[in-house]
């Protein structure tokens, strides 16, 4: 275990921090890419984001659906969907975690990549709409609609351009297994664990069961659930963070004036790089902010593709609004919330499972960048403090941020007792770490205060705004359904991407598979799993972003033509007969 997380942590490296040098530091190409393709997008598009956020609410009301026009579910249905896989648990423990790195000013850099990735959005849904295949008299349960970067890389670009189609379908599927199904049921099984002790493998069995159930049934069954869970989540979701920032509005300026302090000139942050290191916010902000959105990342095109309608621009006014209702809104409220009550930077009472992924070995230099070690070499203690205080010892850390003093005891109401004495020891001979006594005395875990990372820091601020345990409540909750709606959402696009492969013959074992994802992503660490998905999400975005700008010119006749015609007109009769129809069980089509 220990050689595939330092592979993939070697991988994580190689995507996201090779790049571009400035004065010391570097820009990643992946966030080059990403936001340069967003503010070419923009600026393009003539600020579409802005001028036409008001049509995508509009559209998505329904008031212009045709049921006659070809696809599998509504507007609102596939803007469900999509916002299903969004909205989950980058809104919850991928906030928590870039500000965990990246400070508080990591929030405004998920603003700027949610304002950028608008755009992007809107250019991707609209090519997935465009050069979509539609498969008359297919099976619904396998979906009469596939479209995605895949066709249009094949399609817009023309057929030369099929290896780099072929790519983005391998990736994203393999993708789908981390980043929409691993991520979920990891920080599922990390919440249960951390609530109420429940092992991980048992909160996969049951969560994998359920996401079994819903993706089997295909795309309507899909559409159905979503339309229902999505509204229904991020509702409750919102509410409860509102209270919070609300009930503590004295807070929200400071609370503001610190994230875009902090954006441009930050100080170290509780697991960060060190003092002043711009692009560690950066990177973080971006890295989450596309976790969050998804905008480039080419996997919502694929939901969106099976919406019912012929003109491709209205469903891409409708994805507008998915990097705003997911970053700018949903997102803003886990990062006020988390910076509002001060968990940010605190460290409480916890068990340092020994053996678990979430321990590892760090040093500090003397501006306090932080550096991995391999923790092969014992670390000792005396009365619950290193030996060695040096910054360059090894410091046990606990979610990468070091451990000041170790316990052996914890009692019910977080009092530590007990200050340690004696080594923490590595593996050896295939044994888990432990920590051995001087008196002799073995323990598999021991005690102290340590930071907390992911779902968890969302979970401990939202106890701390509301009152008894409704915060606590509320974020399980949202967590539990974040996570399933979320797996549910990606199993969609993953087995699009087989279908696209190799035929409808591989959708069903596509879809086992996808389970399978599912469970072994409960088991394994949060920061490897958070990393493996990381590498795949900043591969598979690349062919994505250069079929995007290469078929920009397309994109944006189709926007002018669109608005020009006001072809929505077109739908407002065939949408009033369809209704009267229904009202009065009649079939007019």
């Amino acid at each position: 275990m220990e050689l595939f997380e330092r592979v993939v942590d070697r991988l994580n490296t190689i995507v996201w921090e090779i790049g571009v040098g400035i004065k010391g530091e570097v820009i990643p190409f992946v966030v080059i890419a990403l936001l340069g393709t967003g503010l070419f997008l923009t600026i393009r598009l003539g600020f579409i984001q802005l001028r036409r956020l008001g049509h995508g609410f509009a559209i998505t009301s329904g008031k212009y659906d045709d049921p006659n026009e070809p696809g599998d579910v509504s507007h609102f249905q596939a803007l469900t969907t999509a916002l299903s896989a969004t909205v989950g648990i980058g809104n919850i423990a991928g906030v928590a975690i870039a500000i965990h790195w990246g400070g508080p000013g990591a929030l405004f850099w998920m603003w700027v990549t949610a304002f950028l990735g608008m755009a992007t959005k809107f250019t991707e849904v609209t090519l997935a709409q465009e050069y979509r295949v539609v498969e008359e008299g297919a099976d619904r349960m396998r979906g009469t609609v596939s479209g995605g970067p895949m066709y249009y890389i094949e399609r817009g670009l023309g057929s030369g351009w099929k290896p780099l189609a072929i790519f983005f379908a391998i990736m994203l599927g393999f993708t789908a297994f981390l980043t929409g199904n691993a991520v979920q049921a990891n920080t599922v099984a990390d919440q249960l664990q951390t609530t109420f002790g429940i092992p991980n493998y048992v909160s996969g069995l049951i969560t994998a069961s359920v996401v079994f159930l819903v993706v089997v049934g295909g795309i309507s069954r899909i559409g159905r659930v979503t339309s229902i869970l999505a509204p229904a989540m991020a509702t409750i979701y919102v509410i409860g963070a509102m209270v919070i920032i609300l009930t503590n509005v004295g807070d929200l300026v400071p609370a503001i004036t610190t994230i875009f302090s902090e954006a441009f000139n930050p100080s170290a942050s509780i697991a960060g790089t060190g003092i002043g290191a711009l692009l560690v916010t950066m990177m973080w902000g971006v890295r989450r902010g596309l976790f969050s959105n998804e905008a480039g990342q080419g996997s919502a095109p694929i939901a969106h593709a099976a919406a019912q309608t012929d003109e491709p621009v209205s469903e891409g006014v409708v994805a507008l609004l998915e990097p705003f209702i997911d970053t700018i809104v949903i997102c803003s409220m886990t990062g006020l919330v988390i910076i509002m009550t001060g968990v940010w930077s605190e460290r409480i009472p916890t068990e340092i499972a020994l053996s678990g992924g979430d321990l590892s070995y760090i040093s500090r230099d003397a501006d306090g960048t932080r550096n991995e070690l391999d923790g092969a070499s014992p670390v000792r203690i005396v009365d619950g403090f290193l030996a060695d205080s040096s910054p360059e010892a090894p410091r046990v850390a606990w979610h990468e941020v070091e451990v000041d003093r170790f316990y052996t005891a914890m009692d019910a109401d977080g009092n530590l007792s007990n200050p340690f004495t004696g080594s923490i020891l590595p593996p050896r001979d295939g044994e888990l770490r432990v920590a051995r006594a001087d008196d002799g005395t073995e323990l598999q875990s021991l005690y102290g205060p340590a930071a907390e990372s992911g779902s968890p820091l969302t979970s401990l601020a939202f106890q701390r705004g509301l009152p008894g345990n409704w915060g606590n409540y509320i974020v399980l909750l949202c967590v539990l359904l974040f996570a399933v709606s979320t797996a549910i959402s990606w199993s969609y696009y993953g087995d699009r991407c087989a279908n696209y492969l190799f035929g409808a013959k591989a959708i069903l074992p596509y879809k086992f598979a996808f389970i399978g994802a599912h469970f072994m992503g409960a088991i394994l660490s949060l920061q490897v799993i958070w990393d493996l998905g990381d590498v795949a999400l900043g591969i598979v975005i690349l062919p994505n972003l250069l079929a995007l700008i290469l078929l920009s010119g397309k994109v944006k006749s189709m926007t002018d033509s669109y608005f020009e015609r006001k072809a929505w007109t077109a739908n407002i009769e065939p949408h009033r007969r369809a209704v009267e129809a229904k009202r009065y069980g009649r079939d007019d089509t």
